[in-house]
C-alpha cells in the first residue's frame, strides 16, 4: 500500500503542527521575513518574486549538510537514495510481516487488552463463549443475564477518559508507524538503480544521479508520513505489542531509533520540501502530514457486548431445542415429525422469494395434527369413551368438562385437515395465494393483498394450535382427578371403577396413566408454541 493511498484512511495536519515549538516559532519567523521582503522587492511582479525565491532555496540547497539534490543540473543525488535506502534495509521485513495489521482486529484487541489490568482481563475472560456456557451449566436464565450485565458494567466501568485517551493514541501511532512502513520505498529506489531487486537487502545498490522532477511526488508521499513521525513518542511499547502480535520483532529496536534520529535531521533541515520546491517551481509548498484520528475502544466494548448477547441467544435457542427433542421423543419416539402436506417449509420457499415469512406455524401445526390422528383418535378416544360412556360420575359437572373439552379438541382435528387441504393446488385457499403470487411480481396492491391473506392463514393456524392446548390441558387435568380416584379409597368420583376394569382387562389404570402422560408432554410441547410472537 502507497503512503499517498493509505493518507486517505487519516486526517491531514498542517506540517508546523508536527514540528517542536521551537521549530515553529522559527519557520513562523521565516515566513514572518519572507513576506516582507517580498512585499518590498517583489514590487508587482509575482514571476520576477516568484524566481528569486526560487534562486534564494536553490543557494539554500547548495549550503545543506545533506547532499541530495544538484540545482544547477536539476538531479537527484545518490546521496538521497542512500537515505531512503537506509530506511528500507531496517524496514523491508515488517512490510511483510505487517502486511494486513492495519485492517487486523486481533492487533487492535491486543493494544486495548495490554491497558488493562489483570483482574479487568479476567473479566473480559469470563465474557467468552466457553465462560458464558459454563456458567450457564450451574444457573437458570435469568440469573444468569443478571451476572453478565454485571461483569460488562465492571469492563466499561474501567475504560475512563484517561484510559480511552491512552489507547486510542497508542493505536493512532501504530497507524504512523504502518503508513512509514508501507510507504513504497522499492518503487523510488529502483528510479536511481534500475536493476535493484525487490526485497534484496544484502544487496550493493548502485546509485546514480536522476532528474528531480522523477521522485517529485514520491517525496511529497514520503513526507505525507515521515511528517508525523515524532520521536517523543512511546515507540518502545508500541514495537512490543507488535512483538507479540508477529511472535517475534517486527523492527529491530536500535534500528528505529536510528532511523528516527535520521528522519528527524533531515526533516528539521527541510531539504526534502526545499528539493519539492524547486522541482516543481512552487516555492509556496507546504506539508501535509498525514496524522490518524481513530477511536478504537468503543467499537472493542460493543463487540464484547453484542458477543455476550448472541451467545446468550444461543444458549437459550439450544436449550429450547433441546427440551422441543426430548419431548418429541417422549410423544412420538422421533424428533423428525411431517403430517401436513401443504401447510409446509417446502411451501414457504416461494414466499421467501418474495421477502414474506410464509407460513409461520409449521412445526406446531405438524406435531398437532401427528398427535391428532396417531394418538387422540386413537388410544385416548378409547380410554375417554371407557370413562364418559361405562362410567357412572357422582357428578356430571365434572364428566360434562371431560366430554366437551374432548370433542373440541376433536373437532379441531377435521379442521385441520380441512384447513391443509384448502392450501393445496386445488384448494380454495391455495388458489388464491398463488394467484396473489403471479400477479405480486408486477402489482404493489396484489402483494399486500397477498400479506393479508397469509396473515388470516396462520392467525388460523394459531387458533387451532391454543384451541387443541387449551382444551387438552381440561382433558389432562379431569384424567388426572380421575387416576387419582381410581387410586383413592373409597372411591368417590366414578362409582362403578370394577365394571370398567372388567370391561377393559384390568388394564384401566395403566391406560390411563399412559393416555395421561402423553398428554401431559404435549402439552408441554405446545407450550412452546401456543403463545403468540
Amino acid at each position: 500500500m502507497t503512503a499517498s493511498r493509505f493518507s486517505h484512511t487519516i486526517h491531514a495536519m498542517k506540517e508546523n503542527d508536527l514540528l517542536p515549538a521551537e521549530e515553529q516559532k522559527e519557520e513562523e519567523q521565516q515566513n514572518i521575513f519572507q513576506r516582507i521582503f517580498s512585499f518590498i522587492f517583489s514590487g508587482n511582479d509575482p514571476e520576477k518574486e516568484k524566481r528569486r525565491l526560487l534562486k534564494d532555496i536553490a543557494k539554500e540547497l547548495k549550503k545543506q549538510k545533506f547532499k541530495f539534490y544538484k540545482p544547477k543540473t536539476e538531479e537527484a543525488l545518490p546521496g538521497l537514495a542512500k537515505f531512503f535506502h537506509d530506511i528500507y534495509t531496517t524496514i523491508g521485513p515488517a512490510q511483510v510481516l505487517l502486511d494486513h495489521a492495519a485492517s487486523s482486529n486481533v492487533l487492535k484487541q491486543l493494544i486495548i487488552e495490554e491497558s488493562l489490568a489483570e483482574g479487568q482481563i479476567t473479566i473480559k475472560d469470563d465474557l467468552s463463549e466457553e465462560a458464558i456456557r459454563k456458567l450457564a451449566e450451574t444457573m437458570d436464565h435469568k440469573s444468569l443475564v443478571q451476572k453478565l450485565k454485571n461483569r460488562l458494567v465492571s469492563l466499561y466501568a474501567a475504560f475512563d477518559a484517561e484510559k480511552v485517551k491512552q489507547i486510542n493514541a497508542r493505536y493512532n501511532l501504530l497507524m504512523v508507524f504502518l503508513g512509514f512502513v508501507h510507504f513504497d520505498y522499492y518503487f523510488l529506489l529502483k528510479k536511481f538503480d534500475s536493476g535493484l531487486p525487490e526485497r534484496d537487502f544484502v544487496y550493493n545498490p548502485r546509485f546514480e544521479p536522476i532528474n528531480g522532477e522523477y521522485i517529485s511526488d514520491d517525496l511529497k508521499d514520503f513526507l505525507e508520513v515521515a511528517g508525523a513521525i515524532d520521536r517523543s513518542q512511546p515507540w518502545q511499547e508500541l514495537l512490543d505489542v507488535l512483538q507479540l502480535y508477529r511472535e517475534m520483532p517486527v523492527v529491530d529496536a536500535g534500528q528505529w531509533k536510528k532511523i528516527l534520529r535520521n528522519v528527524a535531521d533531515v526533516r528539521k533541515s527541510m531539504v526534502l520540501e526545499l528539493i519539492i520546491r524547486y522541482v516543481d517551481k512552487d516555492p509556496y509548498y507546504k506539508v501535509k502530514a498525514a496524522r490518524p484520528n481513530e477511536h478504537i475502544v468503543e467499537e472493542y466494548l460493543s463487540k464484547i457486548k453484542t458477543n455476550t448477547e448472541l451467545t446468550v441467544q444461543k444458549i437459550i435457542k439450544e436449550r429450547r431445542t433441546g427440551k422441543i427433542e426430548k419431548l418429541l421423543q417422549q410423544v412420538f419416539g422421533s424428533v423428525a415429525i411431517s403430517r401436513m402436506k401443504y401447510y409446509t417449509d417446502k411451501n414457504n420457499v416461494m414466499f421467501s422469494k418474495k421477502m414474506m415469512a410464509g407460513y409461520m406455524h409449521v412445526a406446531p401445526m405438524n406435531y398437532l395434527k401427528a398427535f391428532l390422528l396417531d394418538y387422540f383418535k386413537k388410544d385416548i378416544r378409547e380410554v375417554v369413551d371407557q370413562l364418559l360412556i361405562r362410567g357412572k360420575w357422582s357428578t356430571n359437572l365434572m364428566s360434562q368438562q371431560l366430554s366437551d373439552a374432548f370433542h373440541a379438541v376433536m373437532s379441531i382435528s377435521d379442521q385441520l385437515i380441512q384447513f391443509d387441504e384448502s392450501l393445496g393446488d386445488e384448494g380454495e385457499r391455495g388458489i388464491a395465494l398463488r394467484n396473489a403470487m403471479k400477479r405480486a411480481d408486477r402489482d404493489k396492491n396484489a402483494v399486500n393483498a397477498l400479506r393479508e391473506q397469509l396473515k388470516k392463514v396462520n392467525e388460523e393456524a394459531f387458533k387451532m394450535i391454543h384451541g387443541a392446548a387449551s382444551n387438552l390441558i381440561t382433558v389432562g387435568k379431569t384424567l388426572k382427578v380421575v387416576i387419582e380416584d381410581y387410586d383413592h379409597k373409597p372411591r368417590e368420583l366414578i362409582l362403578n371403577w370394577k365394571e370398567i376394569d372388567i370391561s377393559t382387562d384390568n388394564q384401566i389404570r395403566s391406560k390411563l396413566a399412559e393416555v395421561y402422560k402423553k398428554i401431559y408432554y404435549f402439552i408441554q410441547l405446545l407450550q412452546f408454541y401456543a403463545k403468540p410472537e
